[in-house]
Order: structure tokens, then sequence, then C-alpha cells
């Protein structure tokens, strides 16, 4: 069930969506946790479908403001519920002119009580997500260094606060794991060397580089293709022991190869992740991610030593 309410109030919004869910049948009792989605512009639909497939696992309240303040002064809203919202309640708010000034004023009156709140900007975000009125209200601050208008990782270093995370930090989980698996198994030799590969516009590869070296304690160089000749995202990671390289390289968008010295090269499944997986796992933890903050401060510590740009 989808009811616009042009030209309207956050009371008239809160009536409203009451009412609905009294005719559809449908229950807040079992949401966990209010999603912001923040953005200016048109309506991102891939935002919606995303945060909708990840309530199956996290029943919530989402709310999408999208800010204008070039336009008229008005509130236009859209509620949806049952079959068109997934396991939540969606909200859709137009705030244009003066009144998208009051954003945080806006989404207060419609959060849910006792609940945690998280903060999603899908494109461009703000230099310092906790200081943002929005971020404030949030316990999760989610943004996305590989959006279109994503902020470069110097912004996200300096203006980061507990609490703050971003996609380019989840989408390497399997990468993590598989890597932690190399070195689970034998020869239990350590690591001298790492060098990291990827494409100079997948931010997620400098962030892998910096984890390797603070997990590992080794040198580690990380190598950014050209965007123009090299498709985007993750290409290999070179793991140096005295018995030879471990590699693990991509081979396709599903597929990747991991060879190490003495045993055959084994393909492997490891596809790239999707945004609803990336949004349903950051949203598993409200809390400070510990180690994404420390990975930042190992970026800050040595990323020009340890970036190098080829257009090979």
């Amino acid at each position: 069930m989808i009811e616009s309410l042009p030209d309207t109030t956050v009371s008239a919004v809160t009536r409203r969506l009451v009412s609905m869910r009294q005719e559809s049948g449908v229950s807040a009792l079992g949401h966990v946790l209010t999603l912001v989605i923040s953005a200016s512009g048109e309506l991102d639909e891939s935002a919606i479908a995303a945060a909708n497939h990840a309530s199956s696992e996290h029943p919530m309240r989402v709310i999408v403001l999208l800010s204008r303040p070039e336009a008229e002064n008005r509130l236009d809203a859209e509620i949806r519920v049952g079959a068109d919202a997934g396991a939540s309640d969606v909200i859709v708010l137009r705030a244009s002119g003066e009144v998208a000034s009051g954003v945080e004023a806006l989404v207060t009156g419609l959060l849910l009580p006792d609940a945690p709140v998280a903060v999603w900007w899908p494109e461009e975000a703000p230099d310092r997500p906790g200081a943002d009125p929005l971020g404030r209200i949030g316990q999760r601050r989610i943004t996305d260094a590989a959006a279109p208008d994503g902020s470069a990782w110097d912004v996200r270093i300096s203006g980061y606060s507990a609490g703050d995370t971003d996609l380019a930090w989840t989408r390497l989980t399997r990468w993590r794991e598989y890597l932690a698996a190399v070195l689970d198994e034998p020869p239990f030799e350590p690591v001298t060397a790492v060098e990291v590969v990827g494409s100079e516009a997948s931010p997620s590869t400098e962030l892998l580089a910096a984890w390797l070296e603070l997990a590992l304690g080794v040198p580690t160089k990380c190598t950014l293709l050209d965007r123009a000749l090299h498709a985007e995202g993750l290409h290999s990671v070179t793991l140096t022991r005295q018995s030879g390289d471990a590699v693990l390289k991509r081979l396709s968008p599903v597929h990747a190869a991991l060879s190490q010295p003495g045993q055959p090269t084994h393909q492997i499944v490891l596809p790239r992740r999707t945004l609803s997986e990336c949004l349903a796992e950051e949203l598993r933890g409200l809390g400070e991610d510990v180690m994404y903050g420390r990975v930042l401060e190992q970026l800050a510590r040595s990323r020009a030593a340890r970036i190098t740009h080829t257009d090979a």
C-alpha cells in the first residue's frame, strides 16, 4: 500500500501512518531500529530496495529524506506499508525551501520510540557525519566512498568519529575471511611482505592494504590501476612467505583463484557483495566499529608511502 501526502506536515504523516497500518493489518511492534536515508535530488529506488531487503533481517522503519533547499517551501510525503515496504514502514519526505533546513526536527518526530537509529548517505555525505544534524541522532552513520559523489579518504579520515562506517569497508568482509583462512593453514610461516592490487576507482583497495599492514605488521604495497583501463574493485592480494607467495586473485565478478606453493590452484566462490548484503551487515552492529577506526588510523599513518599508481 502506497499513499502520497502532498503539502503536508510531520504530524499528519504520523497520523496517516498509524491508520494505514491498522487498515492493512501491519504491526510496528517488531521493529528494532529506524534507518534514515539522506539524499538530495531524485528518489533512488535502489536504496529503498536495499533497505526493504535488509528489513527481512532487521524489521525497521525507513525514513527517506530528500532535501531540495532551492525549491519553494513545502513538505511532500509518501507512505509505504505492507508488501510495498518489506518488513518495514517506508516514509519518503521531500523537504523543499526553508523546510529542508530543519531536517533534524522533521526526522525526530517520526523515529520509533526507544529504538536505535542508523543514518545512511547513499551518495554524497558530510565531511564529518558525526557533527551533521542527522548524524547526531544516529548510533551508526553509514557512508559510501565508492559512490559517484563519495568523499576521498582524507576527508573520511579527518572527519571520523565513533559510530562511523563506510560500505567500502563492508565490501571487504569476504576477502578478509579468505585471507585469514589462508594464514590459519600450513605452512605456518610469517608473512614478510604484502601487495594489494585494485582499481583506483575502488576505495576498498586502500582499506584492505591498511588492514593487512595493521594485522601483520609488515611492509604493504598498494598498487592502484588506472580506472580507464581496468575494471573497478579489488584484483589481487599477494602474501609473501619464505616458502613462496600465496595469491588470491579475482577471475570474474563471482569467482577467484587461490594459489599457494606446493598446492594446486583452487577456484573459489567470491561474489561481489550486493548493496543489500552490505547494508544488512552494517545494521547488525549499531555500536562503534573499532577495527574500522583503527584501519583508518593506519591508512592515515603511511598512506603516501604505501600507494603506487600505474596505468599498465
